[in-house]
């Protein structure tokens, strides 16, 4: 399982907003850009998607931007990527159930499908128990913010 720029790009960003959620309510596209390294273009792509799941909202105006739409608290790292990256399935021939649709092939002989559930349920047990907070608290530890 490969996690893509998107989930990545989008996973800062969700970071970068939680963070600089308290200084100024709102972040700009520009500044999250600027500090992320990452092209405006393309982060106006990533947050759209997150924007349309309800966990940012954005603000018009000169002192507008993106903030979150939940407490950081509330929003599970499994939900941005699979918002980002659709399910997390290391493989392709398994539904969102864990069920097999390989085609012509007899799912129920599959030996390898049990092997990819685990694989799944692992990554899920990870990444749906660490909140966008747990990840907010890492970077002031990184940093030596004091809250």
């Amino acid at each position: 399982m490969k996690v893509s720029t998107k989930g990545r790009y989008g996973l800062s960003a969700m970071i970068d907003i939680a963070v600089h959620h308290g200084n100024t309510k709102c972040t700009s596209l520009k500044s999250i850009a600027n500090r992320q390294g990452i092209s405006e273009n393309y982060l106006e792509q990533i947050v759209a998607p997150l924007k349309k799941a309800g966990f940012i909202k954005s603000i018009r105006g000169s002192y507008g931007g993106y903030t979150l739409n939940k407490n950081a608290n509330e929003i599970y790292i499994g939900e941005i990527l699979r918002v980002l990256e659709g399910t997390m399935y290391p493989v392709e021939c398994l539904d969102g159930s864990g069920n097999c649709y390989c085609g012509d092939s007899n799912c129920d002989l599959c030996v390898t499908k049990s092997i990819w559930n685990k694989i799944y349920k692992s990554l899920s047990d990870i990444i749906d128990t660490i909140t966008l907070q747990d990840l907010v608290d890492d970077y002031n530890k990184i940093n030596n913010i004091n809250n």
